[in-house]
Order: C-alpha cells, then sequence, then structure tokens
C-alpha cells in the first residue's frame, strides 16, 4: 500500500473497472494519489499494477455497507495523513428493461447501490473532507439524471436523485469549503452497458445500443469530465456531446426530446 506523501488525493468507488478505473489512471498521471475501493478485489489490483502501488490505497468496499464505509476511509486517512481531496462516489448498477419486467428485489439494489450507496459515502468521507482545504464531491449521475429515460425508469429516478443530492450539497456544505458537483455521462464503454433485467441477464442493454446505432463514448471521454468535475466552477458536467446535447434539450426543447424518445421505443409485446 502507498502513501500520499503529500499528494493531492482522491477516494474513488466503483475503482475496479470501467469510469472508476480510468479515473484513476487518469489522475494517478497527474500526481495525484488514489484510493481504490470496489467489491471487485482483482479488478482493483489490476488498476494497482496499472499505476504503482505506491500510489494507491485499496481496499474492499460494499458501499452498501457503513461498516465497510467506516474502514475504507479509515485505511484512506492513514495512507493521506486524515486528508482528502476529493470523493468520488462512483459505485453504480443498472437494470434495463419495462418496469414489470425488472424483479422487484433488483430494482431495490440499483437504490441501494446508486442512492444510499453515495449517501453513506459522503456520511463516512465528511470528516476528512472538513480537514482538507478545498475538498470536493464528485458524484456519478448520468445524463439519465437529466431526462426521464424510459427502460431504464429505476436507474433514472437513482441518478436524479444523486443530482438533486448533489445540487443541495452544494450549497449546504459550501460554508465549509466543500463543494459538489456530479459526472453525467452519455453512454460511455464500460462494463454497466451489459445491464439486463436480472445479474447475468442474456439480454443486454449494449446489443440494443448497437441495434439502434447508438453512439457509445470511450471511458477516457468520462476520466477527462472528471477531472473537470474535480477542479471546475460548474455544479454538472457532460460526459460526450450527446450528453450535452440532451442537456440542452431538455431545457429548451422537452416537448421534441420527449417526441425523439418515443421514437426510439420499441413497441410493446
Amino acid at each position: 500500500m502507498g502513501e500520499a506523501s503529500g499528494r493531492k488525493s482522491i477516494f474513488i468507488t466503483g475503482a475496479a473497472s470501467g469510469i472508476g478505473a480510468e479515473t484513476a489512471r487518469h489522475f494517478s498521471k497527474k500526481g495525484w494519489f488514489c484510493g481504490l475501493y470496489d467489491i471487485d478485489e482483482a479488478g482493483m489490483r489490476a488498476v494497482e499494477a496499472d499505476i504503482g502501488a505506491k500510489n494507491c490505497h485499496i481496499a474492499k468496499l460494499d458501499v452498501t455497507k457503513r461498516e465497510d464505509w467506516a474502514s475504507a476511509t479509515a485505511g484512506f486517512s492513514e495512507a493521506t495523513e486524515g486528508r482528502m481531496n476529493v470523493l468520488f462516489n462512483n459505485a453504480g448498477i443498472g437494470r434495463h428493461g419495462w418496469l414489470e419486467d425488472i424483479p422487484q428485489d433488483e430494482s431495490d439494489l440499483v437504490i441501494d447501490i446508486n442512492v444510499k450507496g453515495v449517501i453513506n459515502g459522503v456520511y463516512a468521507a465528511l470528516p476528512l473532507l472538513k480537514q482538507t482545504p478545498n475538498a470536493r464531491i464528485v458524484n456519478t449521475a448520468s445524463t439519465a439524471g437529466i431526462v426521464g429515460s424510459p427502460r431504464l425508469a429505476v436507474y433514472s429516478a437513482s441518478k436524479f436523485a444523486v443530482r438533486g443530492l448533489t445540487e443541495a450539497l452544494d450549497v449546504e456544505l459550501s460554508g465549509l469549503g466543500i463543494r459538489c458537483t456530479t459526472l453525467m455521462p452519455w453512454f460511455i464503454d464500460t462494463p454497466i452497458l451489459d445491464m439486463g433485467l436480472t445479474e447475468g441477464a442474456n439480454v443486454k442493454m449494449s446489443d440494443q445500443l448497437k441495434e439502434d446505432d447508438m453512439e457509445v463514448y470511450p471511458v477516457s471521454v468520462a476520466a477527462e469530465a472528471a477531472w473537470d468535475a474535480a477542479h471546475g466552477k460548474d455544479v454538472h458536467y457532460m460526459a460526450g456531446k450527446r450528453a450535452k446535447q440532451a442537456k440542452f434539450a431538455a431545457r429548451f426543447m422537452p416537448g421534441r426530446l420527449k417526441k425523439q424518445i418515443l421514437s426510439g421505443l420499441p413497441p410493446r409485446d
């Protein structure tokens, strides 16, 4: 395990793959110390091999478990001398399909990880953030947190929740010198696109995206936007040109946007 040694530090959940892993690589290249946290220990070890053991701290973390958060933040604090420049609440899952086809337990899990997991992170990290000048929380939301997305209804609701939480906390924590921002990607080439009705489902969202010829961005686009979210003055940071277009359309052309979404919706069985 490495030590920060005066370097800036970022605590990353969902760090074993996708946006979390690429963000660790991106920040590490810029000299930051990275805390890597996930339930996938093998994936975290692969990221550690990429960025170097001296540049990171690793621990298994289930974001739904407060005791895991307590242990992970304690280990991070020891490695960084009690500092945390950025909390990157990135861990998330999704389920894709008509609402009534998705088992309710699976929808519960989406809320537990995507919403409660983020809230757990804020509570656990706040003591370290408070004692770090100009600290920041970056929460991964989604373009589905700007535009209600059919066949991603509960996922979309979870990301709207993250957006609302972020906007509230950015104001609430300002007196403590802490900013709160979101990363809002369009579809990014990560394992979350393998979401189906259930864990391990044969029919994947990625199959539907290919069928619809939908644009999917490389993960580097999201990592660069995460860097901006950790440093910029705005609250929301869109990753990908289509994400920026969706944000504009949701604000200025909601009727046209809804018609466009409806036109792309497959017929009911």
